[in-house]
């Protein structure tokens, strides 16, 4: 069986070719993928390669949380192509932390959690992170206090409320994320909420809710009557 290669492809049907041509929009995520892999194998192309490592991963989400061993995995897919597409998988969620703030009003616990959740929620460590809100809910910016391992990650008090005053906020909401995909909160969780919110309250920085984001949705402590 003869693998057509890709420069032996109609020009419109190359990946590379097709994004100066059609720009970047036009390619599927597969395509995208190929351009990273840059080539696939002698039995495979690097489009058919890539379409296969997107049905075992089945998105491009979930292709965001695997190791660097699930890519190794396939044939023709070494260490540096591995940390290819890792790399511009992570440059992606990067880029949407560094996004400018947009001006959004907090008015509920699932507009807390579209603020941040979804940045948090393929992670495979806990972190822990802030948003400042102003005296009209709205949020001023986002800060990550810590980063962790898959168990947990320490979370100073004179750190988090150094970066809330640093940005004159009235108010915060508290974020971190649990890699087990669970959102029920620990026993450290629940303390470690009722230590910070009662910080707040003696520098007059309220904490308006704690998220715990995970693969089930998303726990709020306020919703839960639990702060």
């Amino acid at each position: 069986m003869t693998i057509t290669s890709i420069k032996d492809w109609a020009e419109e049907d190359r990946p590379r070719e097709k994004m100066l041509i059609k720009g970047r929009e036009a390619l599927s995520d597969a395509e995208l993928v190929a351009i990273l892999l840059g080539s696939g194998s002698r039995s495979e192309s690097a489009v058919a390669l890539a379409k296969r490592i997107l049905e075992e991963a089945k998105n491009l989400d979930d292709l965001g949380r695997k190791p660097l061993d699930f890519l190794m995995s396939f044939k023709g897919i070494g260490e540096a192509k591995a940390i290819t597409i890792a790399a511009a998988l992570e440059l992606g969620r990067r880029r949407q932390i560094a996004m400018p703030e947009k001006k959004v009003k907090i008015r509920s616990s699932q507009q807390a959690y579209d603020v941040l959740g979804p940045l948090l929620v393929d992670l495979p460590h806990e972190e822990f992170w802030i948003v400042c809100l102003n005296r009209a809910n709205m949020v001023i910016s986002k800060e990550k206090v810590s980063t962790g391992g898959v168990a947990g990650t320490v979370v100073d008090a004179k750190i988090v409320f150094a970066l809330a005053l640093r940005q004159s906020a009235s108010s915060i909401i508290m974020y971190h994320n649990h890699p087990s995909g669970q959102i029920q909160p620990s026993h450290q969780d629940i303390s470690l909420t009722k230590k910070l919110a009662a910080a707040g309250d003696l520098l007059d920085i309220k904490v308006q809710d704690h998220i715990i984001v995970g693969q089930e949705g998303y726990y709020s402590f306020i919703d839960e009557d639990m702060l």
